[in-house]
């Protein structure tokens, strides 16, 4: 073999090497672009599943806090309603001690403290009712002013035992049938 066939040789196992070589870094380089683009649509897919998932949490968190928030509101607003309807009743019920009909009231509440507790019992009231009183329960009239929107507090003598049949008293016992009713 001469020296020119020798290179020729060489040359031509080079570039058949070469080839061998640029093909295989095609194929591994094919390989890698796709393994990198199914990698980026997996990341892809991931993020927005993962977008999705955090939206609908983001958007459930948002639409219970504003359930919560006018569920509130509609309390607030419900309490407010029945603390001036209350208002307006302990309003109604001192206007009430100046009618007509309200002696015969204190009259039936001193025959309930007097049926409930026996006698001799004490009875207070409001110093504007201290006249009324005094007719009413007689020697049993105790003219302490107690702050009261009217009615009467009867007691036995010795304290022992006490009957409130205070307006006051008599709305804050019945509160909750007054909420049931204005609500």
């Amino acid at each position: 073999m001469s020296l020119e066939s020798l290179v020729e040789e060489i040359r031509r196992r080079g570039e058949a090497d070469l080839a061998a070589i640029t093909t295989s870094r095609n194929v591994e380089s094919a390989k890698i672009l796709a393994e990198t683009d199914r990698r980026l649509a997996e990341v892809h897919a991931e993020g927005g599943r993962t977008i999705d998932v955090e939206v609908a949490r983001e958007r459930a968190q948002h639409i219970a806090a504003a359930k919560l928030q006018a569920r509130k509101m509609l309390y607030e607003a419900r309490e407010q309603r029945l603390a001036n309807a209350i208002a307006e009743t302990r309003t109604l019920l001192e206007e009430y001690t100046h009618s007509s009909s309200y002696p015969a009231v204190l009259k039936r509440m001193m025959a309930a403290a007097t049926e409930s507790l026996g006698r001799p019992v004490r009875v207070m009231g409001r110093a504007e009712d201290a006249a009324l009183l005094s007719k009413v329960a007689g020697k049993s009239f105790d003219p302490t002013p107690q702050p009261i929107l009217g009615g009467l507090v009867a007691e036995t003598p010795n304290g022992s035992r006490q009957l409130n049949l205070s307006f006051d008293e008599l709305l804050r016992l019945r509160e909750d049938q007054v909420r049931e009713l204005l609500a």
